[in-house]
């Protein structure tokens, strides 16, 4: 598949850059959290050259410019910083997220992790890796024996009780709950079996497209809060529940049940 060889060479193009900069850039402030660094606006640079020399009519879905759609459907949905919180705090958690959607179904994935030197990569039917590894989800049956993370969405100032909640439920019934801060690692994390389930609330799409590839090649499932399949577009893919398949309907139980009564 050679959008996949070409996101190859994008992620790791951005990747470079993440690694090269890492500790000596700044960042200014596009919200209250929600920062941004000359490392964003590089890696964005650089991945959508790599990708534009192979496929100049197609179109980008990126966080850090307006969206570009182009008549032919194709779409490369990037983050070119994801976890720029982290990176700006000099906290090595961080990765390019590059998806590739085709009249709105999401056919590759990767994300290049330059502080552990991973590149996971995935293709719709074509099985998900990680440096050339097959990657599978865990068997792990029930709630009470999962290890779960999360993330907190840039309105937690105003509703950190809201979101505190879930987490305290979950993190009373599962082994432990984890909150990196990357939410295209969450995924990726999860489809290498290294936890069993993931929730947040207030994310974009290039948050998720390249990760729900890799989980679902995984043998993962991604819904939104509802049950509904996770879908790319803008303004969907805000709420995200990813898991190894097995402890889905129960997370989702106590999301519902949560959502009713929190308002």
């Amino acid at each position: 598949m050679k959008e996949l060889e070409v996101l190859k060479k994008a992620a790791l193009a951005g990747g470079k850059i993440l690694a090269d900069k890492f500790g000596k850039v700044g960042y200014r402030l596009k919200g209250r959290a929600n920062l941004l660094t000359a490392a964003d606006l590089a890696s964005e640079k650089a991945v959508k050259a790599v990708i534009r020399r192979a496929f100049p009519d197609d179109g980008f879905m990126a966080e850090e410019s307006p969206l570009e759609e182009t008549p032919n459907g194709r779409l490369w949905i990037i983050d070119p910083l994801d976890g720029t919180t982290n990176y700006a705090h000099g906290f090595p958690a961080a990765a390019v997220s590059i998806g590739f959607s085709e009249r709105g179904v999401l056919k590759a994935g990767g994300v290049c992790d330059p502080f552990r030197n991973e590149l996971f990569l995935a293709s719709k039917g074509g099985g998900a890796f990680v440096n050339g590894r097959r990657l599978r989800v865990t068997s792990t049956p029930s709630l009470d024996k999962s290890l779960l993370v999360s993330g907190f969405a840039y309105d937690r100032a105003e509703r950190a009780d809201f979101y505190c909640g879930f987490f305290s439920e979950f993190m009373r019934i599962s082994h432990d709950v984890r909150r990196m801060g990357a939410a295209s690692l969450d995924l990726c994390w999860l489809a290498a079996g290294r936890t069993d389930g993931y929730w947040e609330f207030g994310l974009k799409p290039w948050d998720v497209a390249a990760g729900k590839v890799i989980l679902e090649e995984a043998g993962g499932r991604a819904t939104d809060f509802s049950g509904k399949p996770w879908r790319v577009g803008p303004g969907l893919g805000a709420e995200t529940l990813a898991t190894n398949g097995r402890i889905h309907a129960p997370m989702l139980k106590i999301i519902r049940r949560r959502l009713a009564t929190a308002g």
